[in-house]
């Protein structure tokens, strides 16, 4: 039985349905491997969170620069199976992977090299802290080459319409990541005590794992890694298609981190327990933003398919799906995120010293879940027309913005909470503009393809 999901025929629902939910599951993976090691670290304490908290901004601008390989290599993979060539299909994959591994050694030297000037500069307040962070740092950049690769070999898989292969791939880098966290942590069963260390050691390991499964499964299938040549030159003209499509969109997700490492040495200011209410915080949040992002990336290979196979009508009525389903999900994120914040803090940080600060990150930041479901999925969309110029330059300056409006907020009475209403408030902004502009879009593109 094939795996994949023939996105160009079946009613709308059922195949997009069919193509997101293992995605989306595959990011609620990605999302447990967070919390699982928030849960076993927060039992080290607050000094412990707040050192993961300062590694994991490092680990979010890995994501970014894999990006630069990843959304051009799933978009042009998916516009020319849509039209029927494989082997040009086959040709940017490699092209993607190659972008994918190059990009892995030269950010693993960095992330090693120079983890001591990397860490201070969140100029954290405790020594134990910076240590800790800085161990932590080194360990997760060895496994730097699976988790960029991993997210290519993900986006070829999906555009190819198989989301159950990289689902799998995840349940058991999970399961991998659950089992090893206690014993590398505490020293359980005879295995050595690693502390903090040991949770970034444990994700390495998991991630090779997943790096494993996908591997194989790329040696067995049949439809489009045969067209697949690792060492084959990618030409200029491929490359340059990449880049035109992955650029903006990867400038946009290195942007992010950026400015959320400014955010985090501002928010270092009022203690390095706020520094883990952030970690913790945003971890939380990934339940949306995650689930969201999968189905973007689901979006993005039905638009693509549909696109590229010339059926405008399918692929715009995918989008609208999309949108519906995602508003829905936004608004239950929300009511959850602003009338259960402490019962679901206190699950990671049961310290109640800690607990005012962490209901108030979460509040704050659910009134904006809505309108960053809407950002992701239409940068998504976007993508899927070959589209990421302007949805990414929008994106960025909101995102820089955030720097001067939590400047602004948090030395007045806000304090520390001036900062969460920077990135909430940038946030809603970002999902009204980018919500607007692609229905121009699409009333735009619809209506040249008429005139066609």
């Amino acid at each position: 039985m094939s795996k994949q999901v023939d996105l160009l025929k079946g009613t709308i629902f059922s195949t997009l349905t069919a193509l997101a939910l293992p995605i989306m599951g595959s990011q609620l993976m990605q999302m447990a491997y967070n919390l699982t090691d928030m849960l076993w670290i927060g039992r080290i304490g607050v000094d412990a969170m707040a050192a993961v908290g300062a590694v994991g901004l490092f680990m979010w601008l890995s994501n970014g620069l894999a990006i630069l390989g990843r959304m051009g290599g799933q978009v042009l993979v998916a516009q020319n199976i849509g039209s029927g060539d494989k082997a040009r299909a086959g040709r940017f994959a490699a092209g993607a992977l190659q972008i994918g591994a190059a990009l892995a050694l030269g950010y693993t030297l960095l992330l090693t090299l120079a983890s001591g000037p990397l860490i201070g500069f969140f100029k954290l307040n405790s020594p134990q802290v910076t240590a800790d962070a800085r161990m932590y740092l080194i360990l997760i950049a060895l496994g730097m080459p699976f988790s960029f690769l991993n997210q290519v070999l993900v986006a070829l898989i999906t555009a190819t319409g198989n989301s159950r292969t990289p689902f799998l791939a995840m349940v058991w880098g999970l399961g991998i990541n659950m089992i090893l966290d206690p014993l590398l942590i505490f020293g359980i069963r005879g295995f050595l005590q690693w502390g903090v260390a040991g949770a970034a050691l444990a994700t390495t390991l998991a991630q090779g794992v997943v790096f494993f499964i996908l591997c194989r499964y790329a040696l067995q299938d049949q439809y489009l890694f045969p067209h697949v040549h690792l060492l084959q030159r990618t030409s200029g003209a491929e490359l340059r298609q990449l880049l035109r499509i992955s650029g903006p969109a990867a400038a946009l997700n290195v942007v992010f981190p950026l400015v959320s490492m400014v955010l985090a040495r501002m928010v270092a200011a009022f203690g390095d327990s706020a520094v883990a209410v952030q970690k913790v915080g945003s971890q939380v949040e990934s339940l949306s933003w995650m689930t969201a992002d999968g189905f973007a990336a689901a979006t993005n290979s039905f638009v693509g398919q549909n696109y590229g196979a010339g059926n405008l009508q399918r692929a715009k009525k995918g989008f609208y799906v999309s949108f519906s389903l995602m508003s829905l999900w936004g608004i239950f994120c929300t009511l959850l995120l602003v009338f259960a914040a402490g019962p679901i803090f206190q699950i990671f940080i049961p310290d109640l010293e800690v607990l005012p600060m962490g209901v108030d990150y979460l509040v704050i930041i659910g009134i904006s879940e809505l309108f960053m479901c809407w950002e992701i999925l239409i940068e998504g969309a976007y993508a899927g027309f070959g589209h990421t110029l302007a949805p990414s330059i929008i994106s960025s300056v909101l995102t820089v913005a955030r720097i001067p409006l939590a400047a602004a907020l948090s030395v007045t009475a806000l304090g520390l909470s001036g900062i969460w209403w920077s990135i909430t408030l940038s946030t809603i902004i970002k999902g009204i503009i980018l919500t607007a502009m692609f229905f121009l879009f699409l009333r735009k593109i619809v209506r040249r393809n008429s005139i066609c």
